[in-house]
């Protein structure tokens, strides 16, 4: 073990993490971790164009540590140099400001950032953090703080195959020429989803991408590809707490969890995959964008989850490797301190990613339903929520009294009825146990084989199976061992509210997820055996029951709808909870029960350890669904800015579901479905994602880079801080924006009071010239008016709306409009209104 974790270290710190600084004997009973940001500009700042580049021929670096750890190429094209050559320099001079100001004293460098932020991530004491932050180099001195984690049906459910991939020449060329780097828990190279050989067709790596792959025992030469273009790994903030657990979490690119492996092919795993999972076929999977480019930047672990300057330098990394979106599946443990959530190094980065045209995509959070629950803030980052689509698993189980209940689980059905048997009254007549769990079935030993052989084994689900204590894996085993005919687990009633993903079994199995159900069974069930009326010994089983398997998949009308776990607006601007004037989550994608990639050594779900593919929900699987849907808007406006992706994916968004009812929203933990209602833009931003329109928006809204540094200027009392992070003074004549003068695809205010006039820019990137109607549908206690009612507007014009809005009542709760705008050409262009607090005319006054 000792060697394994030299190794560990020696990897990370010779190669990964340059100009390391490091005193042996550092007492760090008392250090931490500090991101410190310099007012000197990052080198992003001085080459603003990513087209023109320096190259030199690539060589091979020599490793530090025997050849354990290398970076390659794996295109062997040329590399920039000019960045490299910069950063060193930055490096050598964080070097010189911590001798200068620690000289003798004990620390180590962690990182140097130098692409998107000046700056660097260091182990040191509180007191010397304070001399850091006291020198005139130095604009910011932050504790690192925590994060966290947060499909073969959603392309036919999204309408790509007849649609989006249409357009874009079809499956084979969908998403070609763009790179998406992903900030996850790595992934699995040798999965299939990510090979670059299953079409005849060119496949070149990008030409702008400059980014390498790491090379490890876990990581071998020849990893990438075409495909999986770079790949990287970031843990030294958790390597130097202590927490990093070699043999789980891998110093390395590599997935020892899964989750990076699954959002990976979400986005952009090749098409037509077939998914064996259990022994069976649930079909095909593709990503988004099956034909884009992936790039890894691990900085997300099994063990422990992640930590804020792991996350920045991969961001810092993907940027200057030259990806086109980013993809994030992860969410800060809390809400960043200081006067808005918008300060915080993560979204200040990001910041910097979207100023060189990147498109970043953040996974809203799975703290829902209740409000402002979002923990992805800032404007500049397109937050995504999660639904369920149209396609559910379920069994269920039908008893000799010709009851019915309804169950999950991904496993075939009985041909026949077959005797139901509880492993509680299967004992060995010799056999005493003592664990008071023997009826989860996680052991045949104690049971007896003449008695279930044949047989439905019944198991309890007990709040083991929650902990990860015992697995369903196990139990299918027992139960196959003592060749029973199937297994159903009853749910314990201690376990309330739980919410069940359909579970894989190998032999005709059901999980009754509702503890009144399980109730009903178990009566059944005790009220058809036979004992003997002395010993009260069981002479004959007397219950049967029949499986209805749950492998094949059922389709609903009621679909797309907003999942209880997906967090909720509105955007809290600040720790008091104070309503930002931005709309968050900015859309919703689908999250429920998503079949996509599993790595080989994922562990983070038991129940599909060893299989190749797994079935997850989450906002993080929604996120990864519009990075791939960005990367097709990318591939055919290569010019959009972010805002212009993010605006064709709002504006476009649709309100209805496939019975063309309103998109409902569960509002509750237990119970969901029969606590859900309308949703409205605090559930879904501009709602569900229509992938084919997202590709032909008509007119896009549009903002730039100064437009937020205006915006940031504008909250009060942030100058200080937006020097710190930007370089950039917000003075006296600085013109600032509010949150509802940001040219954003929706207008949201967290209070009007009495009136108010916004006003939005749109731009025909339709080609065409074409008029268009205006309407609106007014929130509820506001009166509104749009100017002009109607215009024409030609390709590559601009069109100024002018929106009046006039509070008619005083009220605390939120309401929401709409303004439409309807082109003669088809297009369909919707911006979303949301008022928090309005506050009327005092009539008595006047």
């Amino acid at each position: 073990m000792e060697g394994i974790v030299r190794v560990v270290v020696v990897v990370l710190f010779g190669v990964l993490i340059s100009g390391i600084r490091c005193q042996e004997d550092t007492d760090r009973t008392s250090a931490g971790v500090y991101m410190v940001t310099l007012k000197q500009a990052p080198s992003s700042f001085h080459n603003s164009s990513r087209a023109k580049k320096t190259t030199h021929p690539f060589r091979f670096p020599a490793s530090t540590s025997g050849g354990a750890n290398t970076l390659e190429n794996p295109s062997f094209r040329n590399i920039t140099t000019k960045h490299h050559r910069y950063g060193s320099r930055i490096a050598r001079v964080h070097d010189s400001l911590l001798r200068r100001v620690l000289k003798g004293e004990k620390y180590l460098k962690l990182y140097s950032y130098h692409y998107l932020i000046n700056g660097f991530a260091v182990l040191v004491t509180p007191q010397q953090a304070q001399k850091l932050s006291g020198r005139k180099e130095v604009a910011n001195v932050i504790p690192d703080y925590s994060v966290r984690t947060a499909t073969t049906h959603t392309p036919q459910f999204l309408g790509l195959p007849q649609g989006a991939w249409l357009q874009e020449g079809g499956y084979e060329t969908a998403g070609e020429g763009v790179v998406i780097g992903l900030i996850d828990t790595g992934i699995d190279p040798t999965h299939v989803s990510f090979a670059d050989g299953l079409s005849e067709n060119n496949y070149p790596v990008p030409e702008h991408f400059t980014g390498v792959c790491e090379v490890t025992r876990d990581f071998p030469s020849g990893s990438c590809n075409r495909k999986l273009v770079g790949a990287r790994h970031f843990a030294a903030s958790a390597i130097t707490r202590g927490i990093f657990n070699a043999s789980q979490d891998y110093a390395s690119p590599f997935d020892g969890d899964g989750h990076g492996t699954h959002t990976a092919s979400i986005a952009a795993g090749n098409h037509g995959i077939p998914v064996v999972v259990a022994g069976h076929h649930f079909g095909n999977a593709s990503g988004m964008a099956p034909r884009s480019h992936i790039a890894v930047y691990k900085a997300l672990y099994k063990s422990f989850g992640g930590f804020a300057a792991d996350v920045v330098a991969a961001i810092d990394q993907a940027a200057q490797d030259g990806v086109d979106v980013i993809s994030l599946s992860i969410t800060p443990n809390r809400r960043p301190p200081g006067i808005a959530t918008f300060f915080n190094p993560i979204d200040m980065a990001l910041l910097s990613a979207y100023k060189k045209g990147i498109f970043v995509v953040q996974a809203a959070g799975n703290t829902g339903p209740s409000p402002k629950s979002v923990s992805s803030f800032s404007p500049w980052i397109f937050t995504v929520g999660a639904a369920a689509h149209d396609r559910k698993y379920s069994n269920s189980i039908l008893l000799g009294n010709n009851i019915t209940i309804q169950g999950v689980g991904l496993a075939p059905g009985t041909d026949e009825d077959y005797t139901l048997v509880s492993a509680t009254d299967a004992l060995n007549d010799s056999e005493t146990p003592t664990d008071e769990y023997v009826n989860e079935c996680q052991d045949s030993s104690s049971l007896n084989q003449t008695i279930i052989q044949g047989n439905l084994l019944i198991c309890s689900y007990s709040i083991k199976f929650v902990l990860g204590q015992s697995t369903i894996n196990n139990a299918v085993q027992t139960a196959r061992n003592l060749s029973a005919a199937g297994v159903v687990f009853s749910m314990d009633p201690f376990i309330i509210g739980f919410q069940l993903n359909p579970v894989p079994m190998s032999l005709p199995g059901i999980i009754i997820p509702s503890s009144n159900d399980s109730k009903i069974l178990l009566q059944y069930y005790n009220s058809t055996l036979e004992r003997d009326p002395v010993s009260r010994k069981i002479v004959k089983f007397g219950g049967v029951a029949c499986i209805v398997g749950g492998v094949e998949a059922n389709f609903s009308n009621s679909a797309p709808k907003i999942m209880y776990y997906s967090a909720r607006g509105p955007d809290p601007e600040d720790n008091f909870l104070q309503d930002a004037d931005i709309l968050k989550p900015n859309l919703v994608a689908p999250g429920n029960s998503i079949w996509a990639a599993w790595s080989s050594g994922g562990t983070d779900s038991v129940e599909f350890l060893g299989e190749d593919f797994a079935m997850m929900s989450g906002t993080s699987m929604a996120a990864p669904h519009i990075a791939g849907l960005a990367a097709l808007i990318k591939q055919k406006f290569p010019h959009f800015t972010p805002s212009a992706i993010g605006s064709a994916l709002s504006t476009t968004a649709s309100l209805r579901d496939k019975d063309g009812g309103p998109i409902m929203a569960q509002r509750a933990y237990a119970n969901p479905d029969l606590n859900q209602s309308p949703a409205t833009p605090f559930d879904m931003g501009s709602g569900f994602v229509n992938a084919t329109a997202a590709l032909d928006p008509g007119l896009i809204l549009d903002l730039g880079y100064e437009d937020y540094m205006s915006f940031l200027c504008g909250i009060n009392g942030s100058e200080a801080v937006v020097l710190n992070y930007t370089g950039t003074t917000c003075g006296p004549t600085t013109t600032v924006l509010t949150g509802v003068d940001l040219n954003l695809p929706s207008i949201t205010l967290a209070a009007l009071n009495q009136s108010r006039v916004v006003q939005r820019t749109v731009t025909n990137v339709g080609g065409m010239n074409e008029s268009y109607s205006v309407g609106w549908n007014a929130p509820y206690g506001v009166s509104m008016k749009v100017t002009p009612a109607h215009f024409s507007i030609g390709g590559g014009e601009k069109q100024v709306l002018t929106v009046l809005l006039n509070s008619t009542m005083n009220s605390s709760v939120a309401s929401f409009g709409r303004i439409g705008l309807f082109g003669d050409r088809s297009h369909v262009v919707n911006i979303h209104l949301s008022v928090v607090v309005k506050i009327a005319y005092n009539v008595s006054s006047n």
